[in-house]
């Protein structure tokens, strides 16, 4: 999933892999506890919604950005996402 969160973002180096982890970490707990269980199998969707989320608060670690069109995504992803559990 790092590999895939980093080329989603383009990003080429290892520095920001660290808190690239936890923002896969949280991501993963922010769906469980918006009702969304890791898939037992493959499930684009799920990913795109982590991807998403690593999206929110890597490139927008300044709380005055705008961020409600990727957000608006992430929560889309998740009510869809909830549908099929």
């Amino acid at each position: 999933m790092l590999e895939q969160t980093k080329s989603y973002l383009r990003i080429d180096g290892s520095e920001d892999d660290s808190i690239l982890t936890l923002l896969i970490g949280a991501a993963k707990k922010d769906l469980k506890d918006s009702g969304v269980p890791e898939p037992t199998e493959t499930d684009e969707r799920y990913d795109l919604a982590v991807m998403l989320y690593c999206t929110l608060y890597y490139e927008n670690r300044d709380p005055s950005l705008k961020i409600e069109k990727l957000n608006a995504a992430y929560q889309s992803l998740i009510l869809k996402l909830k549908s099929y559990v």
